[in-house]
C-alpha cells in the first residue's frame, strides 16, 4: 500500500497520527510538504524590477545592496520544510520517504498522489462549524482531482452537530 501525506504547518500532527492509526505498519508511506513558488517568486520580481535597479553594483554598502530577498526566502523555505518534515517521520516512528516539492501547491500535492492508495490531509478551512467550509481552496481541489481514495482528518477535535448548517426553508409564504 502506497500513501501520500500532506504535511503542512498546524494541521501535520493529525494527519500523521491518521496515517499511523489507519495504515498497515507495512504501507510505504510518504510524507510531502509543497512550498508555494510564488512568494520567492514575487520577491525575486520585486528585487528585479525595483531594488536590482537602484543601486549600482560598485556602490553597494557592507549589508550587501545586490542580494536577492527571493534566494534568501527559498533558502528559509527549504529549511522549514526539511525540519517540519523531520518532525513529522519522527512522529510516524516508522520508516517513510520525505518529500519537498514546490509550486502550486494544490496541483503538485494532486500529482504526488498519482499511483497511490491512499492521500490523508486535513481540513485547511473554517474548523468551528461541520460543512463545506471547513475546507480552503486548496484541500477542496485536492480532494475534488484526487487520482486515490482521501482520508479527510480534522486537525482537532471536530466541532459538534449543532455547527451544521441548517437546511433550506423550502416553505412558500
Amino acid at each position: 500500500m502506497a500513501v501520500v501525506v500532506w504535511i503542512v504547518e498546524g494541521t501535520w500532527h493529525a494527519c500523521v497520527d491518521a496515517a499511523r492509526a489507519h495504515t498497515p505498519a507495512v504501507a510505504d508511506v510518504v510524507l510531502l510538504h509543497v512550498t508555494p513558488a510564488d512568494v520567492p517568486g514575487a520577491a525575486h520580481g520585486a528585487f528585479a524590477g525595483l531594488l536590482g535597479r537602484g543601486h549600482p553594483s560598485g556602490h553597494r554598502p557592507a549589508e550587501g545592496w545586490g542580494r536577492d530577498p527571493g534566494t534568501r526566502l527559498e533558502h528559509l523555505a527549504a529549511a522549514s520544510a526539511q525540519r517540519l518534515l523531520q518532525d513529522a517521520a519522527d512522529r510516524l516512528g516508522r520508516p517513510c520517504a520525505r518529500t519537498e516539492r514546490t509550486g502550486r501547491v494544490e496541483r503538485e500535492v494532486v500529482a504526488a498522489a498519482e499511483g497511490c492508495d491512499l492521500l490523508v490531509l486535513a481540513r485547511d478551512g473554517d474548523r468551528t462549524h461541520l460543512g463545506p467550509h471547513s475546507l480552503g481552496p486548496a484541500a477542496r481541489f485536492v480532494v475534488d482531482h484526487a487520482p486515490c481514495p482521501v482520508l479527510l482528518v480534522w486537525p482537532e477535535a471536530p466541532p459538534g452537530l449543532p455547527t451544521m448548517p441548517q437546511p433550506p426553508d423550502h416553505h412558500h409564504a
